[in-house]
């Protein structure tokens, strides 16, 4: 209808049209005016009078008023559009977080009365098994019944490669089974399972709002008065000045394209858009920010401390040697016995090697904080863990067994060291390039905490060229060294951890990084970014994500600016009509949209 008007205005000059020209335009503008002047009324009942959407409607009732039909309806039409590609773009970056959303199994086939029975989910309680067929996900995490199955993981990782997980492994809800039935043991309901704690995680990421975008909230609810005010004594100020010479018509046309320059659409809606297509593409990266304000902090970062065991090393232990000074079956059964009732990766791993020995009922158990554990079996007292431990409890050992660079777990029964068992780990394969990338990307030096033994750290350390290491450290050890590299306030300090002993750490570092979905619940509660994947590199990739964030945000920043400030000018001084206004409010919102949505296309 607009089209259609300015032709018969401009090219065909019909003098009928003349008579229903006004009510032509009129039905031009509802469409795209009526959702507007509701939105208007809405923000007026909330008793918010100064938005864009009332400005909006003032200059397009006002162009109007003043006869400039095609005027008002053009710069209401291109402000619906503005919004229509507003709306597709906040959409593309919903669908890169809300595809997890679709990974979620509706039915879980639980054993109950002696048959398979499909229940919802979230009727299922821990202790119970359930069967998943092939092609089918996992509704909920679980201990693995079956001997093996092949997985694809990416809906939690982001890798496209299959995981093939064995019996006794952990398997998380949102993956999916490739090749066989299966059967697993529930361990935890629906609410806690890690699927529904990521997606918690991503519905709530965009209530945390980085800087840049509260500045321009609270910029606009200030500039968006003032704005109007200024038009009013555009229309004002003349009349005081000038007189006689005054043309009322004149100058509210003036005060209207003051209006519609000056309208901060491209600033808010460009620039909660590019955070939220950065955690977006963060999103479809495996990586999940918990705010955008950690989006824009991951740009300053120079600082990265990391622990070693399921960070840097697989920690995927395997038992090598077995050193006994009393029968050997005996030793690995008290060891076992004990270690069973831990979690740590160096105890699965000894559990996994003796795998179907018969253990001895365990009593008192006490875990003795980044040492081991003390326990009473058959009436003795059994001690298991590192070397630090027996010297806690002043039990005399082999001195030569300091001198060994692995990883070992010594055993004590009755106050008498009796062996140890030599475990080792493995270096992930993308470990050397993820601390190259930290520097290529800003970060100035890297840190490794550990609480293994310094021998074992330092050798790490030379292997992966990172900057400084300190091993043999307890929980609060890591507390304190992280403290003291805090004191330096030029520093801006990341944690990666994956452990429930890394939790104070992540705690108190500027930024806590989580690595792997598959970490414990305490650290991805803690962390305030997630990395899905068991992949350092992808730290670095989460930086490159933030700085493009942040440049496309500064570019749409200033080109709203400049361009706004620039039409400004000449609308004040008569030299731009509505139609430059209608491209510095909604031609530079469009812009800044078209922008934002880069990020999302941007390979990382």
């Amino acid at each position: 209808m607009l089209l259609t008007g300015i032709a018969f205005d401009n090219v065909f000059k019909v003098e009928a049209f003349k008579i229903i020209r006004p009510y032509w335009y009129i039905l031009a503008y509802l469409p795209v005016g009526i959702p507007v002047l509701q939105e208007v009324w809405e923000t007026f009942k909330a008793k918010d009078f100064f938005t864009e959407f009332s400005l909006m409607s003032i200059a397009t009732i006002g162009a109007f008023a003043i006869g400039e039909y095609p005027e008002g309806v053009t710069v209401m039409l291109f402000y619906t559009i503005g919004e229509l590609f507003q709306m597709a773009a906040v959409n593309r970056a919903k669908r890169n977080i809300s595809a997890l959303l679709d990974i979620r199994a509706n039915v879980a086939h639980v054993f109950r009365n002696g048959r398979f029975e499909t229940i919802n989910p979230e009727k299922v309680a821990v202790g119970e098994n359930i069967q998943i067929k092939a092609g089918e996900k996992i509704p909920l995490d679980g201990e693995m019944l079956s001997e093996k199955s092949s997985f694809n993981t990416a809906a939690l990782t982001g890798e496209s490669k299959p995981k093939t997980i064995n019996k006794g492994e952990n398997v998380l809800a949102g993956m999916l089974n490739l090749d066989r039935v299966i059967e697993i043991k529930v361990t935890k309901i629906f609410a806690d399972s890690a699927l529904s704690r990521i997606l918690e995680m991503v519905q709530n990421a965009t209530t945390r709002k980085a800087k840049t975008e509260l500045f321009i909230r609270k910029f606009a609810k200030i500039y968006t008065p003032i704005v109007f005010f200024l038009a009013l004594a555009l229309v004002i100020i003349p009349f005081l000045v000038l007189g006689k010479d005054y043309h009322f018509q004149t100058w509210l046309y003036r005060s209207l394209v003051f209006l519609v320059i000056s309208c901060p659409c491209a600033l808010v809606i460009s620039i909660p858009l590019g955070y939220f297509g950065g955690i977006g593409a963060a999103s479809a990266n495996g990586i999940l920010f918990k705010g955008s304000n950690f989006l824009d902090l991951i740009t300053k970062l120079n600082t990265v401390v990391m622990d070693k065991t399921g960070t840097l090393t697989k920690g995927v232990f395997k038992v090598q040697k077995v050193k006994s000074n009393i029968d050997e079956n005996d030793f690995l059964k008290l060891l076992t016995s004990v270690e069973a009732k831990s979690t740590h990766p160096i105890a699965k791993a000894i559990v996994s090697y003796v795998d179907h020995m018969d253990v001895y009922p365990v009593e008192n158990i006490l875990e003795v904080a980044g040492m081991g554990l003390k326990a009473t079996i058959n009436g003795k007292e059994v001690l298991a863990g590192n070397i630090k431990l027996l010297e806690k409890f002043n039990i005399g050992f082999d001195s030569k067994i300091k001198d060994i660079e692995e990883s070992i777990v010594v055993l004590a029964v009755d106050q008498k060291y009796v062996g140890y068992v030599l475990i080792a780990d493995e270096i992930k394969e993308d470990a050397g390039d993820a601390i190259q990338q930290l520097h290529e990307n800003g970060v100035k030096q890297v840190v490794m905490l550990s609480g293994d033994k310094t021998s074992i750290v330092k050798q790490v350390a030379g292997k992966l060229r990172i900057d400084s290491y300190f091993g043999d450290l307890l929980p609060e050890d890591k507390v304190s060294k992280l403290e003291d590299i805090k004191k330096d306030k030029t520093k801006v300090v990341a944690f990666v951890g994956d452990g429930i002993n890394d939790t104070p750490v992540l705690a108190i570092s500027d930024i806590g990084i989580a690595m792997g979905a598959m970490g414990s619940d305490a650290a991805i509660e803690t962390a305030d970014v997630v990395i899905q994947t068991d992949q350092p590199s992808k730290i670095a990739t989460a930086i490159k994500i933030g700085k493009a964030t942040k440049n496309v945000v500064i570019q749409n920043i200033v080109l709203a600016f400049a361009v706004k400030a620039l039409v400004l000018i000449l609308g004040a001084g008569g030299l731009a009509t509505m139609w430059e206004a209608v491209f510095a409010d909604v031609g530079v919102a469009l812009l800044a949209i078209l922008n934002a949505v880069r990020i999302q296309k941007m390979k990382f």
